[in-house]
């Protein structure tokens, strides 16, 4: 069994940037030689995530239509709570709670097929990271093993 792993670098504009990041994956699949296995995209982030789906523009729209309702910013939560939240703080915190109650309604990993070198996608599958929070440097994780 042969291992490739690589990082995708991202910097992101705003709170749902939505990048598509196949070609770079497809790309990452050609110089990793591997035929047939398996190709794991993981974010390293609690506020991003990855999924698979369309890239169009109206759909996108209409995801983070429907994340803002269900994690809304005008919500209250205890993680932004700088009085009393005690833990995983760092400088320059920022109030991200809502970001992190999206994320756990997405994915932080897609795995694909591997099938004669190319990719297993269907006919509209992007590979999307998202951005639930604020601009800043992501890094996006592949691993690729198999033969």
């Amino acid at each position: 069994m042969n291992v490739f792993n690589k990082i995708i670098s991202v910097t992101t504009k705003q709170e749902y940037d939505c990048t598509d990041i196949t070609d770079q994956v497809k790309e990452m699949v050609n110089e990793s030689q591997i035929k047939n296995g398996l190709v794991n995209v993981q974010t390293m982030h609690t506020t991003a995530a990855i999924i698979l789906n369309e890239n169009e523009p109206l759909l996108i729209e209409d995801i983070k239509s429907h994340l803002e309702k269900l994690s809304s910013k005008e919500s209250s939560y205890n993680h932004d709570n700088f009085e009393i939240r005690t833990v995983n703080m760092c400088d320059g915190e920022c109030a991200n709670g809502h970001a992190h109650c999206k994320a756990i309604l997405l994915p932080s990993t897609a795995t694909l097929n591997l099938l004669d070198g190319k990719l297993q996608l269907g006919q509209w599958q992007r590979i999307l990271f998202w951005e639930l929070d604020r601009s800043r440097s992501r890094e996006i994780q592949v691993h690729i093993f198999g033969e």
